[in-house]
């Protein structure tokens, strides 16, 4: 079980219809309640998260797909058109554009075709933990959340865990390999993420594996043993 880098997804985390206005529950003429939100982004907001992603697919493979529903959404038509202006700044980049309920299916049927994914907040968070289970467990993904300079905070996409705290039992590859994203993306170390990274590919094909990972004719270790054999790596 070769550590192979599927795929990194840039999710728009403050915009959407997470935060869109107006929203709430109400009640019609008739007496019925009804929920309701609203999805929409600004230019601005689109054109941030879009440099980003674009930036991260030059320092990877060159190549972005854009994820919106531009066939029934209008937020994401513009979503979609700005994109594609962005792109004439990346001429490196190859750019494709993918409905979110196809690059769904095409994320667990074909993962290997993807490098990086820009998205919305909303189909950011469905389509990251789905990413997630591609690795064998949200325990292997790591996360960050940057501005616009690069900065910001790394974390294991499932945050600090504490119902196992103390336990022993947590992976903490997910933690370690967000060291590495951000030594690649906020202190453009690259090579120390890659060493990082190689180390914990050959900590996995070593047969060492957490208990969220297990399979039979593997070795089961804690969590402190399986980040020394990390170390060890290094």
């Amino acid at each position: 079980m070769s550590l192979v880098w599927i795929s990194l997804i840039v999710r728009e985390l403050v915009g959407g219809i997470y935060f869109g206005e107006p929203r709430g529950i109400r009640t019609l003429e008739n007496g019925e309640r009804e929920g309701y939100n609203t999805y929409k982004y600004s230019e601005s907001e689109i054109r941030r998260i879009g440099r980003m992603a674009f930036e991260a697919a030059m320092v990877r493979g060159k190549r972005l797909c854009s994820v919106d529903k531009s066939n029934v959404l209008e937020a994401t038509v513009l979503w979609k058109e700005i994109i594609t202006e962005l792109a004439a700044d990346y001429p490196e980049v190859e750019l494709s554009h993918m409905y979110v309920d196809n690059a769904a299916m095409q994320l667990v049927m074909a993962p290997k075709q993807f490098d990086v994914i820009v998205t919305g907040n909303m189909f950011g968070d469905i389509l990251s933990d789905t990413a997630a289970m591609l690795t064998g467990s949200i325990g292997m993904l790591p996360s960050a959340s940057l501005d616009k300079d690069g900065g910001g905070m790394y974390e294991p996409c499932h945050g600090s865990a504490p119902d196992i705290a103390g336990q022993g039992v947590a992976n903490p590859l997910a933690t370690i390999l967000s060291v590495a994203m951000m030594l690649r993306y906020s202190l453009d170390a690259v090579e120390a993420a890659d060493a990082i990274e190689k180390a914990v590919s050959d900590v996995l094909d070593q047969g060492l594996r957490t208990g969220d990972i297990y399979t039979d004719g593997m070795t089961r270790v804690g969590t402190v043993e399986m980040g020394d054999a990390v170390v060890a790596a290094l």
